[in-house]
């Protein structure tokens, strides 16, 4: 039984998975739309959301904090002076997962995870 098992694993240590979230998010946050597999995009859309949530204020210290999680500027600033504002009515919900037919090779359920 999974009991309080809420966290996706994907065969890799934690550093090995933080990594992973940072550079999806840094993706998402740059390109607003990319294709991956199921598990990794609804392991993604809460990270992000946390992240659009926290840009709304725009402050310094939200800005720091941002930057600690996904540490690329070029993230931060799109995510604070664009993605952010977009989002200021918005109470959650800010991205999207559309399921793609499975992957040809080796059969892994895709989706596009995209901001609304």
């Amino acid at each position: 039984m999974r009991h309080h098992n809420n966290t996706r694993k994907f065969g890799r240590e934690k550093n090995q998975r933080n990594a992973l979230l940072k550079s999806l998010a840094l993706s998402l946050l740059i390109k607003e739309k990319i294709k991956t597999t199921e598990a990794k995009a609804k392991e993604l859309r809460p990270f992000v959301e946390k992240l659009v949530t926290k840009s709304k204020t725009g402050t310094l210290a939200m800005r720091r904090l941002i930057s600690s999680r996904i540490g690329d500027n070029d993230g931060v600033d799109a995510l604070i002076k664009e993605i952010g504002p977009k989002y200021k009515d918005r109470n959650g919900g800010y991205t999207r997962i559309i399921k793609l037919p499975r992957r040809q090779s080796d059969g892994s359920k895709m989706a596009i995870i995209e901001f609304v």
